[in-house]
């Protein structure tokens, strides 16, 4: 069943609203205005009703929370730090232990004030070791599990060539974590996606979900009642150059975009995905799977109010 008007209803489950290109900022510089409301609207515009913000790290889920707070009811963020980040735990000021303390509080204070919907983004990335190394990532992945049991929220994940240790210490906390979770920009292999979903996870898909045909074969098999959908904006736009451009033959066209010197307001910027694209996804998948966009929208919205609530309830 769509809303109003006949129009499809979609949950971004990931949009980084946070990052500051979404301020008209690009790499320190001001480029254009401050455009969060005309993102957002954009958004609202083609029927994306409840965006997830997603918190990297302590600073980023403060500011997630800010968003919800300024936008209530449309919306929601993530707390937890991102396996890139994890490093920071062991330069936080009073230790690692401190900054589990700082995020167990953010995090119970607002899932009860109805901002946070999910503990994430936690997981494993062992394709930018460079960035934390395995050791790092394996002990606070493992931490921040154990705050997310105690919190009681659903996993928002990041897994990245990494599936065996991944699998391994989700495993043993998952069972006491009755809503499971999420692993969000799915681009793992048809087994590990099987794997995922026989842990009762939920597998989320974006532009770099479909790059490639095995992408597109792995999403062909993601079982409906375990999909959930996402732009991972400013991030993952789905390119001419993907597998995916060929399954986007009936999608609507999206909102003129110019490059960010030439921006305008009510312009998309060229190179800056966001939650607007999210009808390309839908379309994308549903073409792929060989169903209709429809029940691809309805079973997405269903599994991520089921999940994460998003001030709404099922029928």
């Amino acid at each position: 069943m769509a809303s109003e008007a006949g129009q499809l209803r979609y949950v971004d489950i990931g949009i980084n609203l946070g990052d500051p290109v979404f301020r008209g900022e690009y790499h320190g510089m001001q480029r254009h205005d401050d455009d969060l409301n005309d993102v957002l609207q954009r958004a609202l515009d083609v029927g994306c009703k409840k965006f997830m913000v997603t918190g990297s790290d302590l600073n980023e889920s403060e500011h997630a929370i800010g968003i919800a707070k300024a936008y209530p009811g449309v919306c929601y963020a993530t707390v937890g730090v991102h396996p890139c980040s994890a490093k920071h735990f062991d330069s936080f000021p009073g230790g690692p232990s401190a900054l589990l303390s700082a995020l167990a509080n953010l995090a119970k204070k607002s899932k009860q004030s109805g901002e946070t919907v999910a503990f994430g983004e936690i997981g494993l990335d062992y394709d930018r070791l460079f960035l934390t190394p395995k050791e790092q990532q394996l002990k606070y992945f493992e931490a921040q599990l154990e705050l997310a049991v105690e919190v009681q929220l659903p996993l928002f994940l990041h897994s990245r060539a990494a599936s065996e240790d991944f699998e391994r210490l989700l495993g043993a906390k998952l069972p006491q974590l009755p809503k499971k979770g999420l692993v969000h920009s799915f681009t793992g292999n048809v087994e590990e996606m099987k794997r995922m979903v026989e842990m009762g996870l939920d597998v989320g898909v974006n532009g770099c979900s479909m790059k490639t045909e095995e992408n597109c074969e792995v999403v062909r098999q993601i079982p409906l009642e375990h999909l959930q959908i996402e732009t991972d904006g400013p991030w993952c736009e789905m390119r001419p150059s993907h597998a995916s451009a060929k399954f986007l033959k009936d999608a609507p066209p999206l909102p003129k975009s110019v490059k960010k010197e030439k921006w305008s307001k009510g312009m998309m910027v060229k190179g800056r995905n966001e939650s607007a694209t999210i009808p390309h996804v839908a379309y994308a998948i549903a073409n792929i799977k060989g169903i209709s966009v429809e029940e691809v929208c309805e079973a997405a919205w269903h599994n991520s109010i089921k999940m994460f609530g998003l001030g709404e309830t099922l029928n």
